[in-house]
């Protein structure tokens, strides 16, 4: 569905000259005012996907801390140490980020393919190598509804290439580059991974595996393969592994706000870059700030930082990024039904019908079978699919406001892109 999304974005991408990613696709595609919604939505759902992790970081932690170095202390101590270091971190420049983010990046991976490989080259278990978890049957399987969106949850923050384009040497090559090799690699390397592990208990053996120990079927098989020191190697990689999940979100949300705020919709003072790092040192302070906030809070009332925090606050946040990708899906074929191009019909038409379509099952499945992924009662689950539904409202209202009483700020909305749309086909 995704690689299939893709071509229409990256397509969309040549045309688009701002790191507004979905506001702006949106905002040239369906309007300004769908834009102000899709503003709102999109600071929404990187926010939340962002700052429900520091829940993981904070349990994962506080795990690895006890049983690697006997070390036990809460796990907000973990969490809110995470806030200052992506702070920081997200503060210097996008080099450095990346710099440090590719480095946690081949040691997390590199990890998991040793793991992979000693697995097959032992023969895995007693039933032998297989590949029944390929079966297209699966597709098909009840469960199916619940792992969807939980594999859409994996990806989130693939399209995260296109916001940045202004600090990109040739981005109408390079983005749509980044973004086809995110997916791929992305793709392949869970899915050998996971069917590696699949092998070390066999099909009929990971069933009852998973049931008894989700969490622990990576550590269990690290034992057995490889041995309890490269399991205390793979505990601490976790870690590093969130972080890095960590920082590329914050770096989305603060480059999210930063155009958002250029162009008028929020305040002024969170457009402002660091002189020397040229990063939005003040929108990245500000994210920092919230999410101490909502730590802080979750703590304060001793909720339990993988149920609460990560999966009740990271499930909005979802089902926000999958709505903004349908959105964008679509802006694809209204945009291009008015814009003079020779794209292509499959490019921008076909391919963005049929991924918003696919999207859009997605959302229902999700929606209909919430409670397993959140284990929450009705009424929190109520609470939790509105947010969403109630930000797109107050979005559009805001756009239809906007355009009645501000009109200069509304006709900045997206102006750059409208601007060098023209200039390219003059």
């Amino acid at each position: 569905m995704l690689a299939v999304f893709a071509i229409g974005f990256t397509t969309f991408s040549r045309y688009v000259g701002n790191a507004g990613a979905f506001y702006s696709y949106i905002s040239l595609g369906l309007g300004k005012t769908a834009g102000v919604a899709a503003a709102l939505v999109a600071l929404l759902s990187y926010n939340a996907l962002q700052i429900g992790v520091y829940g993981l970081l904070g349990d994962a932690t506080r795990s690895t801390f006890l049983d690697v170095f006997g070390i036990d202390l809460p796990w907000w101590t973990y969490a809110i140490a995470g806030v200052v270091l992506v702070w920081y971190v997200g503060f210097r420049s996008v080099d450095f980020g990346a710099k440090l983010l590719t480095v946690m990046l081949v040691a997390e991976t590199g990890v998991l393919f040793v793991l992979a490989v000693a697995i097959l080259v032992q023969g895995g278990s007693a039933e032998g190598i297989g590949f029944e978890s390929f079966s297209p049957s699966h597709l098909f399987g009840p469960g199916m509804a619940s792992i969807l969106p939980t594999a859409f949850a994996a990806f989130m923050g693939f399209e995260a290439t296109v916001i940045y384009r202004s600090e990109t040497r040739e981005p109408r090559r390079t983005i749509p580059r980044a973004l086809y090799i995110a997916v791929a690699v992305l793709a392949v390397t869970y899915a050998f991974i996971v069917w590696s592990i699949v092998q070390a208990y066999g099909a009929q053996g990971i069933i009852a595996a998973a049931a008894e120990n989700p969490v622990g079927l990576f550590f269990t098989a690290s034992d057995t393969y490889l041995g309890a020191w490269f399991t205390k190697v793979m505990h601490l990689l976790i870690i590093t592994s969130v972080i890095a999940g960590l920082v590329a979100f914050h770096n989305a949300v603060t480059r999210y706000a930063l155009v958002i705020t250029q162009e008028g919709l929020l305040p002024p003072r969170l457009a402002a870059v660091h002189p020397r790092t040229r990063s939005p040192y003040v929108a990245g302070f500000a994210q920092t700030l919230l999410a101490l906030v909502i730590v802080i809070g979750f703590a304060a009332v001793g909720a339990d930082p993988y149920q609460h925090l990560l999966i009740w606050v990271n499930t909005p946040g979802v089902f926000g990024i999958l709505l903004l990708q349908v959105a964008a899906a679509v802006s694809v074929v209204a945009f291009f039904r008015r814009t003079p191009n020779s794209e292509g019909p499959w490019r921008t038409v076909v391919a963005p019908v049929v991924s918003a379509l696919a999207m859009i099952g997605v959302l229902v499945l999700a929606a209909r079978h919430m409670d397993l992924m959140t284990s929450a009662s009705t009424t929190v689950n109520a609470a939790l699919l509105a947010t969403i539904p109630i930000v797109c409202v107050v979005g559009l209202c805001w756009g239809a406001w906007l355009r009645r009483n501000r009109p200069e700020v509304y006709a900045r909305i997206a102006a750059d892109c409208e601007k060098e749309i023209s200039d390219e086909h003059r």
